[in-house]
């Protein structure tokens, strides 16, 4: 089911309300659903390696308290900043000003064009740091257990 973004974000907490959360697409609502993101944000960054470094374990050591307490929820929102944590240090490794896409004038349609790579091995290996937690995040086999049941419970179609 897709990530609901029509709900009352800034009433809503989700630790009291799990069955109001919908896991979506990649990183959809990440910077939504709280008290998670209040909760993750903070520790989240990726300026260089070794701040990534720090950021993707503090961020993966939530994730795992998360699964020790079965809140799912909590678990897939750090799995998301993790994914976000490579998504974005990926798009500063390949663009410097951190955009994709060059600005259009309105009378462009939806044309939109990508600006050239400027290859910034920093926040590449920042975004391979990332990748690795968020891939182990992912894979885990109590998030799997709990996604499964998340599924099943609350996102019937």
């Amino acid at each position: 089911m897709a990530f609901d973004y029509s709900l009352d974000f800034p009433n809503i907490n989700f630790r009291q309300h799990p069955e109001l959360y919908r896991v979506g697409k990649g990183e959809q609502g990440v910077l939504l659903v709280e008290p998670y993101k209040s909760e993750i944000l903070p520790y989240w960054r990726f300026k260089n390696p070794d701040i990534a470094k720090e950021s993707s374990e503090k961020i993966y050591g939530i994730f795992l308290t998360y699964l020790e307490q079965d809140d799912f929820v909590g678990a897939d929102m750090a799995r998301k900043f993790l994914q976000m944590g490579y998504t974005r240090a990926r798009r500063y490794a390949n663009h410097k000003s951190g955009r994709k896409y060059k600005k259009t004038p309105p009378d462009n349609g939806d044309k939109k064009e990508i600006l050239p790579y400027e290859v910034d091995p920093i926040k590449a290996e920042s975004a391979a740091i990332f990748k690795v937690k968020w891939i182990q995040a992912k894979t885990n086999e109590k998030y799997q257990a709990l996604l499964a049941q998340h599924k099943q419970m609350y996102e019937l179609d």
